[in-house]
Parts: structure tokens; sequence; C-alpha cells
């Protein structure tokens, strides 16, 4: 009997002060078998970063070649391709080539350092990219906000973003790794 994906209901207060952009969102979120609580808050961060009205969750690990998160225009057409974790080269090509906007958050301390490294030049001509990178140590914190139920409050100011509930909170920065000397 294949075992069934786990909800998570998370209502999210965003105040995004670098892209002028406050709102509530009811957000519901389908934790497959096989995901842990980092990965699935890595999800939720990253919503947090690109939220808009019409941003929503893909159907999950199960599912190649969809995005994690993906941002529609009223033509159906994907304005904004996200996939967190390590993606190989084709995966990252072929997202660059279906949506306007594509957005990668890695995490995994030494091996996303290697999977960089590898794979830096190889998509250094992709003009419509974006990678950043969470510290082991923040993704791990993250996890302790994981709830069945969640109330969260974000709020991102000049690159740092803080996240958290009523009994304990998260800073953090993503390190923007392409392009580079972007903030």
């Amino acid at each position: 009997m294949a075992l069934k994906a786990t909800i998570h209901k998370a209502e999210l207060q965003l105040a995004d002060l670098d892209r002028a952009h406050f709102g509530d969102y009811a957000l519901t979120i389908a934790r497959h078998p096989s995901e842990t609580d980092e990965r699935m808050m890595i999800r939720l961060l990253v919503f947090a970063l690109n939220a808009s009205p019409t941003l929503g969750f893909g159907r999950g690990l199960s599912t190649e070649n969809e995005a994690d998160l993906q941002d529609c225009d009223a033509t159906g057409s994907i304005e904004r391709w996200i996939d967190v974790g390590l993606p190989d080269e084709r995966a990252i090509r072929r997202a660059c080539n279906r949506s306007r906007h594509v957005v990668i958050l890695s995490y995994g301390g030494r091996a996303a350092d290697i999977w960089w490294q590898q794979i830096a030049a190889k998509v250094a001509s992709q003009k419509n990219l974006r990678v950043l990178s969470l510290s082991p140590q923040d993704s791990r914190a993250l996890t302790g906000l994981a709830r069945r139920n969640m109330r969260l409050q974000c709020t991102i100011q000049d690159g740092v973003v803080w996240l958290g509930s009523d009994d304990q909170h998260v800073e953090m920065t993503p390190a923007v790794l392409f392009p580079i000397g972007e903030q």
C-alpha cells in the first residue's frame, strides 16, 4: 500500500520590504512521505521569498519535470519556476527554456557546495536563472518551526529573512550564488 502525503497548513503573514510585497497567505503543503521537515520548510521559505497571489506549490517529489513551486500568468505560461535542492544541468536548462524566471534554492552543506562547483560554469549562460544557497545551520533551524498547523510571520529586509512563530524564530540570509554580484 502506498503511503500518502501528510498535509500541513500554514498561515503566513509576510512583509517583504525588499520587494514592497505584503500579504497574508493560507497555505496547504503536501509533504511527500520521503520528504523531510527540513525540505518542506525550505519550500515554505522559498514561497515567502517569491510570494505572489498566483504562486503555488507543485505536485511534489514524485512528479518529475515539474517545479517545486511555480507562478503562472493569466495565459497559463510559467512566469517563475522554483526548485529546491540540487537539480542537474538538464533540469535547469529545461526550466530556463520553459519559464521567464528560474529560481533555485540549494541546501545541503558540503554536497550543495560540490554541486555548485560542478554546475556553475555549465549554467552561466542562462540569463533568467537565480541560484540561492541556504547554510546547513539555517536549514536545520527551519526544521524547528515545522508543525502540522503553523502560524508564521516573515519579514524580509536587505536580503535578511526573519521567519518565526509565537514561540521561536529563525534569522537567516540566503547567499546569492548566481548571478554573481546580485544581492
